[in-house]
């Protein structure tokens, strides 16, 4: 790659990370791009090298956020050497995950406008979604019930910090953090509370 296109590739990934911590703080409406382009350093007349719409960029941008949690989710678990599903678990709903939208996991900040998006915006998420559901599968000791287990985990993982998030007492945020990990990395020999 020349040194021109290696410059041009750059520039857009900077973008794209700009524009994926953008959408994932203030939704897929909201950023401008010229607000974006702004961000980035570059002009708004400079945009039209790197993408062909703005659509173009939001839908770039959002898969671009999905796929930034692999790396983290992956880290998360090897965190627990000893039980890498309650590492995992630990990472995604700490407050400083519920509390850094912007570098956060995009299922919880994209899920209301991947479903309202076209096809291209719902295969990005559902691929992240499968990518989840894998990892989080591939933790436990895999028996026939590990693809279930990891549906109902990564379903209790996004909605606790989506509603840890959308209350205003920091108090229950803190509590529904707390309770949603303890009732995930419970000992499974205890009865649940009813």
């Amino acid at each position: 790659m020349g040194h021109s296109q290696a410059d041009k590739a750059a520039t857009r990934e900077r973008v794209l990370r700009i524009a994926s911590r953008r959408i994932r703080t203030d939704g897929v409406n909201r950023p401008g791009v010229a607000e974006l382009m702004r961000e980035a350093g570059l002009t708004h007349g400079g945009f039209y090298k790197h993408f062909d719409s703005r659509d173009d960029l939001i839908a770039q941008a959002a898969a671009f956020a999905l796929a930034e949690g692999t790396a983290k989710m992956e880290r998360s678990a090897h965190k627990n050497d000893e039980d890498p599903r309650a590492g995992l678990i630990d990472a995604y709903l700490a407050k400083q995950h519920r509390d850094g939208p912007a570098t956060g996991c995009a299922l919880v900040t994209l899920g209301a406008a991947a479903g309202r998006g076209d096809s291209h915006f719902k295969e990005a998420y559902e691929k992240q979604v499968r990518t989840y559901l894998d990892l989080i599968a591939g933790l436990d000791d895999g028996g026939e019930d590990a693809h279930a287990e990891a549906m109902l985990t990564l379903s209790a993982l996004v909605g606790a910090v989506l509603m840890s998030r959308a209350v205003a007492d920091k108090h229950f945020s803190d509590e529904l953090l707390k309770t949603v990990t303890d009732q995930l990395t419970r000992d499974d020999s205890r009865p649940v509370a009813a």
